[in-house]
Formats: structure tokens, sequence, C-alpha cells
């Protein structure tokens, strides 16, 4: 670039070179905020000797990531055309579930355009609105959520000298947003899918009882029991015939919910909640104790990091 040069030349040369608009372009440096359009004249010398990360998505991934979602909504219209060409004895249905299943529901699906192959993942999100099981159990605790979508798998993953921690689902304002991970770590796999149907109950407890604490417990296995009971497809088929990863139980399950802009990491997790399970004569599984030491991990390291 020239020395007189501005963002918004960068930006229109990235642009040119590697087919992301501009307007899709985020520019994150080092000790400056985010940068994203519009870039206006910041002279490029700003940025001088600086790690600049670029996010942004191509056209032709959102050209694809468009066309798989048109003909997501193409297959459920010919479904519900099918359905509406039903002999009558076929089609009787109860309004009142018709209508609560159109309530209780998760109202957008969105996979990340960035990663590979999203219509994959867009598949993967669809079948589990579509589980018979999940269904079931969003009727009959009354949960909508607004977005379910997939997690980046760079995301939430932590390592150090006990092991490596990835958190697998996190669920924003109470189901107004519910992340899930649903790709291994190379991205080019999904993990296995009742595992991730278990993540997705964890998560919809979160839309009642934030804390990890008895109440919330209790209300997460029995929704997971809900759902495998009303599983009457018996699991099915896998997503695009991939390679599923079975994770191990040093995963933790969630990062609790997300209040104000700032993660906050669940409750249940300190000495004086442990007591207080104790008191109560209540057993915790393995996997939740699990749970709340990786949140006192994490609640140290956090303690540990100096004020900026």
């Amino acid at each position: 670039m020239q020395p007189d040069a501005t963002v918004t030349d960068l930006v229109d040369q990235i642009q040119s070179v590697l087919h992301i608009p501009v307007e899709n372009q985020k520019l994150m440096v080092p000790k400056m905020a985010l940068l994203k359009a519009p870039f206006g004249d910041r002279p490029i010398t700003d940025l001088q000797h600086k790690k600049i990360t670029l996010l942004g998505t191509t056209s032709a991934e959102i050209a694809g990531l468009t066309a798989a979602s048109e003909k997501a909504t193409a297959r459920e219209a010919h479904l519900a055309s099918a359905r509406r060409n039903l002999p009558t004895a076929f089609s009787r249905r109860d309004p009142l579930r018709a209508q609560e299943e159109s309530q209780y529901t998760f109202m957008t699906l969105r996979p990340l355009p960035n990663l590979p192959r999203p219509e994959r993942s867009l598949a993967f999100l669809e079948r589990l609105k579509a589980d018979p099981g999940i269904r079931a159990a969003m009727r009959k605790h009354k949960f909508s959520v607004g977005l379910l979508t997939e997690m980046d798998p760079i995301s939430y993953t932590e390592s150090n000298h006990e092991g490596t921690t990835r958190i697998l689902g996190l669920n924003r304002n109470k189901g107004e947003v519910i992340e899930l991970r649903l790709r291994t770590d190379a991205y080019d796999g999904y993990r296995d899918y009742k595992t991730i149907r278990n993540t997705l109950c964890h998560e919809l407890a979160h839309n009642v009882h934030g804390p990890h604490d008895r109440q919330f417990w209790d209300l997460c296995h029995q929704i997971e029991r809900e759902v495998a009971k009303a599983d009457w497809k018996s699991g099915g088929s896998s997503v695009g015939g991939g390679e599923f990863y079975e994770p191990s139980e040093e995963i933790a399950y969630d990062h609790g919910g997300w209040t104000g802009g700032e993660f906050v990491l669940g409750g249940g997790g300190g000495p004086s909640s442990q007591s207080a399970d104790a008191a109560a004569g209540t057993t915790l599984s393995r996997r939740e104790i699990i749970a709340k030491a990786a949140e006192e991990r994490l609640k140290k390291q956090k303690e540990k990091q100096p004020d900026p």
C-alpha cells in the first residue's frame, strides 16, 4: 500500500483480491477497536507493523448459504403440500397442538457461513428442530428460542496442564440464542447426534434456571428423559454421512448464561454450594461434578488475570 493510503483503500484491495465484499469485512487490530464498514479515511500508517486479522465471508460462500436456505425452504414447502394432500383420515390433527408447535420451537436456524459446507450444518440444525423428542419437550415446557446456531469449534476452547476443555453449548438471555458445537475440532466432521441433542437439552434447561444448582440438574435430566422417550424415530440417519466424534467426559457442557454483554458462569461451583448440596442430601453425577470443576477452573483463571 502507498504511504498515503487509507484503510478504505486496504479493504477495497481485499475485496479485489479475496472477493470479500467491503460490507462483509471486519479487521481486528491489537489495541484498536474492531474496524468495520464504513471504514472512513483513517490512514493506513496507523496499522503499520501490527498484526491484522480479517473476518469476512466471500460472495461465493454467501451465495452457497442462500442457495442452501432456499433449497431447505422449497423442501419444507413440498412436504407441507404433501401433508395437505393426504387423505382426510390421515390428515386429522389437533389444531391446538399445531399452534403450540409453531409457537414453541426455534424461530430461526443459522449455520456459520464462513465454515466449510454450511449446508451440512443447516441440515443438522433442521434435524434437531424436527426431532420428535425435542419438539415434545419444547411444547410441554413452552420453550421458544429465537435463534439456534452453531458454534465455531475454535471458540470457547481452553488447554492447560490438566487437558483441554471444550464448551459444547451456550444459552444467551434464557433462550434468545442457543449455540451448539456441531463440528469436530478439524471442521471436517460432526459430533455424535445424541450427544449434541443432550447438550441442547442442557441449554434448554437454562431457559428456566441459570446456575447449575439442584433445580437446574433436575430439570435438565427430566428434559433428557422426555426427549429420549418421545424419540419414536430411534436415532434416524447421520448428517451427510460424515464421521462422528464421541466426546470424553472431560468436556464441559456449557458456559452458563449471557447477561449484559458479558459471560456469566453458571452457579453451583463454589465450596458454599457444594456444602449446600451435601446438607440437602443430594448426590451429583460425574458429569455434574466435571461441569462444576470446569467452572471453578475458569473462575480461578479469571481471578488470576491482572486488571487492565
